[in-house]
């Protein structure tokens, strides 16, 4: 049995958590593989908001397994109260022990970096995740199976302080209270040592017995390290084969990869987005859509669907379909526009040009419709509805295979 991989196609915030949740109610384990809690999903389930940072979607099915793979960087006090909303989690979340911590510490170096940049911030959530992974990178961060013993993780905290005493002083921040450190580490310790495991060869074991996985990552594609926006990206690989690395699992174990997308698009903090409006529709997508940032409730860019963008997205990661989230968000829009191509310098082209700022997007536009609300089947939508549709799956060549007619799980047309 393979691993099917759901995977964000725009900048993030596409509606991951209502598809893998819907999904995960035939997974036998559902993974998590990569970034940390600057990731929102949210998910509704007979009018209850669940709003998830670090446990796998698939938490919501009491049959599923869930694993925070090595590839994550996690908060132990973001991961403690997320854990808090569940019972009875033992046999039910794992976390590996290669996975790398995010440590309060991280966050100040975040926010004193962003504060340094001025006008040129990148925008972060504030979170630590870009400090986390370098830590990971430069070979001085900590592993989740080091809280196994809190006190020599103290010392080596304490000793990375003193290391670099020089950046932490322009930075202003002090080094921790070595008692107070070790007490925030012992309760991190008893609360999540007895999740800590090697989720690698739980993966490996799962392949080999034929269970059904399901493999979740954060963020979305556009945001990715070295195929993004850079420097306007998250820290991590967001694509499929990030994957891979983010489990410990190889490329011919992937099965069906499914590239999730909303109707339209959005953008937390800086860099370019050619299809962003700044007038009344955009305005109009942030208000219907509720586009607020789970994590850091900051609100979001809006614009119309960028095809090309989804096109290029869904090359890089393999994608056999595409889940189009929040149709229903455009109901009510006279004239919907779809972004088919860029001008770049006078130029038309048909791909994501590496200094994307360049590029001004060329629209073609589409009538609107009234209401796609809580309809489950294809026939069911507007003309109009099925239009858009079309034109999404001419221009990015992938077939949108499930489609999303409002926030509840089961309003969710799935195409054969």
């Amino acid at each position: 049995m393979k691993a099917d991989v759901i995977v964000g196609i725009q900048w993030g915030d596409e509606g991951k958590g209502k598809i893998v949740d819907m999904l995960a109610q035939k997974y036998d384990v559902v993974c998590r593989s990569q970034g940390g809690h600057n990731a929102g999903h949210t998910i509704w389930v007979d009018g209850v908001r669940y709003a998830l940072h670090l446990v796998p979607s698939g938490i919501l099915n009491p049959k599923a397994v869930n694993i925070i793979g090595n590839g994550v960087v996690l908060s132990p006090e973001s991961i403690i109260k997320e854990m808090s909303q569940f019972e009875n989690l033992e046999g039910r979340l794992y976390i590996s022990d290669k996975a790398h911590l995010n440590l309060p510490y991280h966050a100040l170096i975040d926010q004193a970096k962003e504060r340094l940049k001025g006008d040129k911030a990148i925008g972060t959530t504030g979170k630590g995740i870009g400090p986390s992974y370098s830590d990971k990178i430069n070979r001085v961060g900590f592993r989740v199976g080091e809280l196994v013993n809190p006190s020599n993780l103290c010392d080596k905290i304490i000793e990375y302080f003193e290391q670099n005493r020089a950046i932490f002083d322009v930075l202003a921040i002090e080094t921790p209270n070595k008692e107070a450190l070790l007490e925030e580490l012992s309760a991190y310790s008893e609360k999540l040592t007895p999740f800590i495991t090697n989720t690698t060869n739980m993966v490996w074991k799962a392949l080999d017995e034929n269970k059904k996985i399901l493999l979740e990552g954060a963020q979305g594609t556009m945001l990715d390290i070295d195929h993004g926006t850079y420097p306007y990206v998250t820290s991590s690989s967001t694509v499929s084969a990030g994957a891979c690395t983010g489990l410990g699992i190889n490329p011919k174990d992937i099965g069906i990869v499914t590239g999730i997308t909303k109707a339209y698009c959005t953008r937390v903090g800086n860099g370019p987005f050619p299809s962003e409006d700044f007038g009344v529709d955009g305005d109009t997508m942030a208000s219907v859509g509720k586009e607020f940032g789970t994590t850091t409730g900051r609100k979001r860019r809006c614009g119309w669907f960028d095809a090309v963008a989804v096109k290029h997205a869904s090359r890089l990661n393999g994608c056999d379909q595409l889940a189009l989230m929040k149709l229903d968000v455009l109901d009510g829009f006279k004239t919907i526009k779809v972004c088919v191509a860029y001008e770049v310098n006078g130029e038309i082209i048909n791909y994501v040009p590496t200094h994307l700022e360049e590029a001004k997007a060329v629209y073609k536009e589409i009538a609107g419709w009234e209401s796609v609300v809580g309809i489950r089947e294809f026939e069911q939508l507007p003309q109009n509805a099925k239009e858009y549709i079309k034109t999404i799956e001419e221009v990015t060549g992938v077939k949108v295979g499930i489609i999303s007619t409002s926030p509840e799980r089961a309003d969710t047309i799935i195409r054969g």
